[in-house]
């Protein structure tokens, strides 16, 4: 057994994301197959609890839609030049002793993901995307933005996303790791659909807030560090 979350849109200014914990048959391996052996079982003990139509984001998925909704595939465009979000994302670490390493633009996905330099380069300090900066707190506020940014853009995707209730990522392990493309998926629907999604996006204060108390909470937060 394994237990993961589901994230479902939630339609309130600060809280626009319900996450789920739901216990599941885990099927141990790396092929493809057994990680939709997963996520069909966490799908369908998610369906008991009453969400019923989930969709896994993942290059996993065997959904054609979720795999495009990856971070390994999802493209975001800034400055007329089209490149995968997570290319975007780890482009943009700056850490104690190194980066932004901007040359990791022009590999793949996985290339910059699996950069050596991402791990010997100290502590992550913050993120500087074209010079403009983002603290670590909220903790995953730069690559929700970046992502919902990137969404943003693909009108197709943006039409097919919304038909859904929730959505998974068998692949992000909450004690692991920080950020996940199914909850920045589900903070873009609740924004959508409550109509704050251009406004967000375009005013980084705004943005900010929606995970809490603004600024003051935020400053108070880097305090502690």
């Amino acid at each position: 057994m394994a237990t993961r979350p589901i994230f479902i849109p939630n339609f309130a200014p600060t809280n626009l994301v319900k996450e789920i914990e739901i216990s599941f048959e885990w099927y141990p391996g790396f092929a493809i197959s057994q990680k939709q052996k997963s996520i069909e079982s966490l799908h369908f003990e998610a369906s008991k609890k009453g969400y019923g139509s989930l969709l896994e984001i993942s290059t996993k998925s065997p959904e054609p839609l979720g795999r495009s909704l990856s971070a390994f595939n999802l493209q975001l465009t800034h400055n007329s030049v089209s490149r995968h979000l997570e290319v975007y994302f780890q482009s943009s670490k700056v850490f104690e002793h190194g980066g932004p390493y901007l040359d990791l633009l022009e590999g793949t996905s996985i290339d910059a993901k699996r950069d050596p330099r991402l791990n010997s380069s100290g502590q992550l300090t913050k993120f500087s995307f074209f010079g403009e900066d983002w603290e670590l707190l909220p903790r995953t506020a730069f690559y929700d933005w970046l992502y919902i940014s990137a969404l943003a853009q693909q009108d197709d995707l943006t039409e097919a996303i919304v038909a859904f209730d929730g959505f998974s990522d068998i692949e992000f392990n909450p004690k692991k790791s920080i950020n996940c493309q199914a909850r920045s998926a589900a903070m873009f629907v609740s924004l959508m659909k409550q109509n704050l999604l251009e406004k967000a996006l375009d005013d980084k204060d705004l943005f900010l807030s929606l995970y809490g108390d603004g600024k003051r909470i935020i400053e108070e937060q880097l305090k502690l560090l």
